[in-house]
């Protein structure tokens, strides 16, 4: 399709299509379990479009964005995806409030590796946000999200995630299902929006401010950490850690959500 259409994957926009197409009917599979009939979907970067045939064939009423103005041109030509509506847009700025109109929403995607983070931390975030995602995503990508305390590849987007979404892995797939290979195995993962937070917190803000302290100096303890990052006093951070039950010389990266929580308490109450 891209050499009849004289077109080549463009690194600019990390583009690895995928080529499977077993693959893309398991995702779409994944993303409608259990929805109404024609749920209200989005898919991020169609590419080539492999994943937009199985949604529409599996009943979604889709939008495919895509930023490739060529792809959008060869994805708006097929008849066999007719039934979707084809967006050029940036999925980083994309309105995703206005194009739902308050309807509940659920996202799908081989997501560029370049993106990934910071758009599904937009995603989750975004007041409204969807009620799903399955998205394709690096493999260590997928692990960050799923990372306990005390592991090398638990972090800030760890602590998001997990906040507001519960987290599956589906698939791990490797390289040769995608065309350009990429160097790297990815996984599809779900996430599942929460009825409410993991936790609950006296200030929110506060809250991640804490969180994104922790582990701005991950080899320096929280006294130190916060102190660097945020300006709070050490001595305030040790006597919040203490009324916490938890010494103070812990990193960030030893805290739970539950942990985050009563700490970022004892901080706010001075």
């Amino acid at each position: 399709m891209l050499a009849k259409a004289g077109l080549r994957p463009k690194k600019r926009f990390g583009q690895n299509f995928l080529t499977n197409t077993a693959i893309a009917a398991r995702i779409a599979g994944f993303t409608l379990e259990g929805a109404p009939p024609r749920p209200l979907t989005i898919e991020i970067g169609a590419g080539t479009g492999v994943l937009t045939r199985a949604l529409v064939d599996e009943g979604a009423q889709l939008t495919a964005i895509e930023i490739d103005p060529e792809l959008v041109a060869v994805l708006r030509s097929r008849a066999d995806i007719a039934a979707a509506q084809i967006v050029s847009a940036d999925a980083l700025t994309f309105d995703y409030r206005s194009w739902s109109e308050a309807e509940r929403w659920r996202v799908a995607g081989n997501l560029p590796y370049n993106i990934a983070t910071p758009l599904m931390l937009r995603l989750i975030e975004m007041p409204s946000g969807p009620d799903s995602l399955t998205v394709m995503v690096q493999k260590d990508v997928a692990e960050r999200f799923m990372a306990s305390p005390g592991t090398p590849a638990y972090g800030s987007l760890s602590v998001a995630v997990q906040y507001a979404m519960q987290v599956e892995v589906l698939l791990t797939i490797g390289p040769q299902s995608f065309f350009p290979a990429p160097k790297v195995h990815s996984s599809v993962v779900r996430l599942i929006r929460r009825a409410a937070p993991a936790i609950t917190v006296r200030d929110l803000d506060l809250f991640w401010k804490v969180v994104r302290g922790a582990f701005a100096y991950r080899r320096k303890t929280l006294v130190n950490s916060l102190a660097l990052a945020l300006d709070i006093d050490r001595a305030a951070t040790a006597r919040a850690l203490s009324l916490c039950n938890l010494s103070a010389e812990l990193r960030g990266e030893r805290l739970d959500l539950g942990d985050f929580a009563r700490l970022a308490d004892a901080l706010a109450k001075g």
